[in-house]
């Protein structure tokens, strides 16, 4: 039976010039949350103050919100929020300042919870907007977090990530300016970029897939394979900035209903144990799990419809693979960790990880354990 979709939450802005919107708020009080100097040394920190000012609502500012973020960090953000008061809190940044922003968000609107835990199956999760409404203003064309129900928030213990996903946790307001990531650097850009098409690739073959999603991931997949070298070589370009900022935020529409594969598992995993960048992770695994997917016929007929569609006359796993090449993303997870023993005394634990992700019951193969790790192997070496 399929599930009932929601595409952002009440309003949804996009084009060059959309952050002027911010003048239109309704609120007092407004708690921003960013990374960490990207957006004061550009100058967009500062324009969203001044629109703030123009709607008359007071700001404060939390930054320093390290890349795969932190409970602790969560947790202070929580506590200064509790102590301003906001009916307003701003995500601006990647993809980590704003889900810390809407992780900030559920624990300063429910006080009784205090440990990461009691935001995770089984409990029941909490509900929100009893103080405050989201916004969210994306700086990189890679998450979507700006239309997505999901965070992921790093356990400081473990180190382990968490996924988390609640459609309590739509950001009300998403307004995606490609002004906002003209400073992104080309290596971020490169990195982002592919996570926003493994988003869109992971959807479009979901076991959940439907009618919309694969107009939503058909669109963005087609945009980033033409608009992402563009991005990466010429970053002041604002239309493509644009074009890769629209096919971020679709795709995210449609993983955000429809859920994610093996891919996300693997890259989560491997996030936790080595702590490298999620998007490049995505990027390297991506073609060694499409060409895993063809087994399944539906997956496998899926990337011949699309490829065609792309009309680059050649297969779809072929075009992933020369993408990366473009933005010179490496091919093999042995690049980025070279020490083989660490890798293969991790193995069992990755396993693990990767099964119990939630990601991995929506891959259009559930793989077996064995199945996994010679995933991870061949994903490792860039050879069966």
């Amino acid at each position: 039976m399929m599930r009932p979709m929601k595409l952002a939450g009440k309003e949804l802005m996009f084009g060059q010039g959309c952050l002027e919107h911010l003048k239109t708020l309704k609120g007092s009080r407004a708690f921003i949350v960013t990374g960490g100097s990207s957006m004061k040394k550009s100058g967009i920190l500062e324009r969203v103050i001044d629109y703030l000012k123009e709607a008359n609502i007071e700001s404060k500012v939390f930054s320093g919100v390290e890349p795969d973020p932190l409970f602790s960090t969560v947790m202070k953000g929580a506590d200064e929020m509790k102590g301003f008061g906001p009916n307003i809190i701003i995500g601006l940044g990647g993809g980590s300042a704003m889900d810390a922003a809407k992780a900030m968000w559920v624990y300063y609107e429910n006080e009784e919870l205090e440990t990461l835990h009691s935001i995770l199956p089984p409990n029941t999760f909490p509900t929100l907007r009893k103080k405050a409404y989201l916004v969210c203003i994306p700086s990189t064309s890679g998450t979507a977090s700006e239309v997505s129900r999901s965070i992921v928030i790093t356990e400081d213990e473990t180190h382990k990530k968490y996924g988390i996903g609640n459609m309590e946790m739509m950001p009300d307001v998403a307004i995606c300016d490609p002004l906002v990531t003209v400073t992104m650097p080309s290596r971020i850009t490169a990195e982002t970029g592919m996570d926003a098409l493994a988003h869109a690739l992971e959807a479009w073959v979901s076991n959940r897939a439907n009618y919309l999603s694969d107009i939503l991931a058909e669109a963005a997949v087609k945009d980033i394979v033409e608009y992402l070298p563009k991005a990466v070589e010429d970053g002041n370009n604002l239309e493509f900035r644009e074009k890769m900022l629209n096919g971020s935020m679709v795709a995210g529409m449609a993983f955000t209903n429809v859920s994610l594969g093996i891919v996300h598992s693997m890259a989560h995993t491997l996030g936790s144990q080595y702590g490298l960048a999620h998007g490049l992770l995505n990027a390297i695994i991506l073609p060694y799990v499409m060409e895993y997917n063809s087994q399944n016929e539906a997956a496998k007929n899926k990337y011949h419809r699309l490829a065609k569609s792309l009309n680059k006359g050649m297969d779809l796993i072929s075009v992933v693979k020369e993408l990366n090449n473009k933005v010179n993303n490496p091919s093999s997870l042995n690049a980025l960790i070279p020490d083989e023993k660490s890798y293969m005394d991790n193995m069992e634990a990755m396993i693990d990880m990767a099964l119990a992700d939630g990601c991995t019951k929506t891959n259009p193969i559930i793989p077996s354990r064995e199945e996994l790790k010679e995933l991870y192997l061949y994903a490792y070496y860039g050879r069966k």
